[in-house]
């Protein structure tokens, strides 16, 4: 789950990280009244959940209330890679002297924490690792001694950080290792941590994206959610319990487990690839899925137009291959699909799941017995339908 940048720099605030004493607004009124009570130089930023706001005109400068309005109505309202600005968060202006770059992600392949930390900030990490990845200090968190006194001294002393500001450097990532831990976060980004004019580190910008594996134990944050990047299908997906993500193939899959979704997107891919056929979709229904959930996952692949053909792999383990049966009639009894269905269906009570898909009597629907079969079959139905 992406928080917008206010939504991360207010929960900064939270641990004891300095930010601009910044405000949002939803209308060009507000904005003017909040830079009036500033009173000086703002700088107005659109949320959205997308990068290049400023090249997209989503962020300005106003040395006065009357221009803070005026663009403020430039931007509320305006399209930004497809998401429209409803919100824009007034910031005081700050003497920059230096932009730095601060960050603490997951490593997967260590297994634990990263912390990158570079004098060279307010640029894209991914540009200047590929460009200069010698300017980026990289250090490793035990995640059960948690971040030690020498790697804070380590980082500073590393990256160049000015001797002077080791102490408040110290602190800020201390209070960002906190909460990167405590808000289960994947990432928790500050770009920029800017020195300012007065000598002083401030973090102007910043970005938090939380594990939705673990929104369960942040009740807080999991209602700050703002789902207007998502798809609605993706949406629909969430809160039934189903991992779904969109691809531009034309063959729809629904699987249960992680990785028969990817060996099944695979299998599609293969042999459908030489006439451009593949899968529309990655769909995990998981584990134990009831009637309820596979319906709704069923019209959640046939809301996209690009789908000729529903292929199901189903391996019954706690899934009970009879109950995704019925969810199929379900749904297609609500749906009326036109498409052709393939379906595999094996393990728990696959015989039993295959006799009421038999009985049903649904002329477009096909059965097979291997995965190699369904593949083949689904990239036919897709071609034959062309």
């Amino acid at each position: 789950m992406k928080l917008h940048e206010y939504q991360s720099k207010f929960l900064f605030r939270d641990f004891g990280i300095p930010i601009p004493e910044g405000v949002v607004a939803t209308t060009a009124d507000e904005v003017q009244q909040i830079a009036a009570e500033l009173s000086g130089v703002v700088v107005i930023k659109a949320q959205v959940h997308v990068g290049g706001r400023g090249k997209a005109g989503g962020v300005k400068v106003a040395k006065n209330a009357e221009e803070a309005r005026a663009c403020a109505e430039e931007i509320l309202g305006m399209d930004i890679k497809g998401l429209r600005v409803e919100k824009v968060l007034v910031d005081p202006g700050a003497d920059i002297d230096r932009e730095i770059y601060l960050a603490i992600t997951n490593d997967r392949g260590a297994g634990r924490p990263l912390i990158m930390a570079s004098m060279d900030g307010g640029m894209d990490i991914e540009e200047l690792n590929r460009e200069r990845p010698d300017a980026i200090t990289r250090e490793h968190i035990d995640p059960i001694l948690g971040l030690q006194g020498f790697q804070v001294t380590y980082i500073a002393s590393a990256m160049g950080m000015p001797r002077a500001l080791w102490r408040q450097f110290g602190s800020i990532l201390r209070g960002l290792y906190r909460c990167y831990v405590q808000s289960d976060a994947e990432l928790a980004e500050i770009n920029p941590l800017v020195i300012t004019g007065e000598g002083n580190l401030l973090a102007v910008d910043g970005k938090v994206i939380i594990d939705d594996n673990a929104l369960f134990r942040q009740p807080g944050l999991r209602a700050e959610r703002d789902a207007s990047d998502e798809l609605e299908s993706e949406r629909q997906a969430r809160e039934a319990g189903i991992t779904y993500i969109k691809l531009d193939g034309q063959i729809g899959c629904m699987v249960n487990g992680a990785g028969l979704a990817m060996t099944t997107m695979d299998m599609t891919k293969l042999y459908g690839d030489a006439d451009g056929i593949g899968p529309a979709n990655f769909l995990d229904i998981g584990g134990g899925a009831t009637p309820e959930q596979v319906a709704t996952a069923l019209r959640i692949i046939l809301s996209d137009s690009n789908v000729k053909c529903v292929l199901f792999n189903i391996f019954g383990g706690i899934t009970r291959c009879d109950e995704v049966a019925n969810g199929i009639l379900t749904a297609y009894n609500e749906v009326k699909p036109d498409v052709p269905m393939v379906i595999r269906l094996q393990g728990t009570n696959a015989p039993a799941g295959n006799r009421i898909i038999s009985e049903a009597r649904i002329p477009n629907i096909m059965s097979a017995e291997t995965l190699t079969d369904a593949a083949k079959m689904a990239v036919a139905a897709v071609k034959e339908g062309a």
